[in-house]
């Protein structure tokens, strides 16, 4: 009987042959989705699907203004926007306009 923490359908079931040729269930992690934008919600390119604790900080991040929590197309609008704001043009703001 596998520890409590185990028992859970989230982790993959691996079959293992040990070396005394015995077969035996090893319990793997599944991996998490892709890192998403905090805005637009979409895939944030250059940080891998893993568990954050098992990544260096340099690793998780991307080496940019808010490098991984938004993506490059949501920076750049909302850059544009921050700059116009300081020109005093009126713009629509910026969540949930781009999909």
């Amino acid at each position: 009987m596998p520890r409590r923490s185990l028992r859970t359908r989230s982790r993959k079931r691996v079959k293992v042959r040990t070396p005394g040729s015995r077969v035996v269930v090893h319990y793997r992690d599944e991996k998490p989705g892709p890192a998403r934008c905090a805005v637009c919600g979409g895939k944030l390119f250059g940080i891998p699907r893993e568990k954050p604790y098992k990544l260096h900080y340099t690793e998780r991040t991307v080496s940019r203004m808010y490098g991984g929590s938004v993506c490059h197309r949501c920076l750049r609008e909302g850059l544009k926007m921050l700059a116009a704001r300081e020109w005093g043009i009126k713009t629509p703001p910026l969540i949930g306009r781009i999909a």
